[in-house]
């Protein structure tokens, strides 16, 4: 079972140190760490961790959160696999097959994000979706630069292509907000899609 936990932490010597035993105490295998931000005294990383059985968040997060100063921001189920490079790979076959290029993308990022699903929308209607798409989804109001947005069911990243009139929406269920170092990511790679892709 793979999982991603971001958490937050004092920025000091041994603090990451202290999540990973912690972390090797509950039987979890740490594939990746990536540091997401470094401010203030703190840091924010995603773990990536294998767990060979079922574990639970609440149990994940009363561990951890026992070690001072570490927050847990969130537990949740991933489908990336650690080590290997999905941006280079969905650039790839946009450059491939470039009339595909948005429904390349929209099947490739929940995939990329730890999220659930993905859609991209013109003028309302949906143009593409991942798989668990809805299949119409109502845009609060399509925001003129990238975004995140909470809403009760979701944590939405809302993405403007204007070159091509539509907006990219990628949603997760569990787990945090969308950290500005995903929403930067993922903007940078809709950007060059955008470049690669036709309409």
């Amino acid at each position: 079972m793979l999982l991603r936990l971001r958490v937050s932490l004092p920025d000091r010597p041994g603090g990451l140190g202290q999540v990973a035993k912690a972390l090797g105490t509950l039987g979890a295998d740490i594939l990746q760490v990536t540091v997401l931000e470094r401010e203030a005294g703190r840091a924010v990383d995603d773990f990536t961790v294998s767990w060979p059985g079922q574990i639970g968040a609440a149990e994940v997060r009363e561990r951890l959160s026992g070690i001072p100063g570490v927050r847990v921001e969130g537990v949740w189920p991933t489908r990336e696999v650690p080590g290997s490079a999905p941006d280079y790979d969905l650039l790839m076959h946009v450059a491939s097959e470039p009339a595909r290029g948005f429904a390349t993308l929209v099947d490739a990022l929940p995939g990329l994000c730890g999220a659930e699903w993905s859609l991209a929308l013109a003028d309302g209607a949906v143009r593409h979706a991942s798989l668990a798409a809805p299949a119409s989804f109502d845009l609060p109001e399509a925001p003129p630069r990238v975004a995140t947005l909470e809403s009760a069911e979701f944590r939405l990243m809302l993405l403007p292509v204007e070159a091509h009139g539509l907006h990219v929406v990628v949603a997760r269920a569990e787990g945090p907000v969308f950290h500005r170092a995903e929403v930067e990511r993922v903007a940078r790679i809709v950007d060059v899609v955008s470049k690669l892709a036709k309409s």
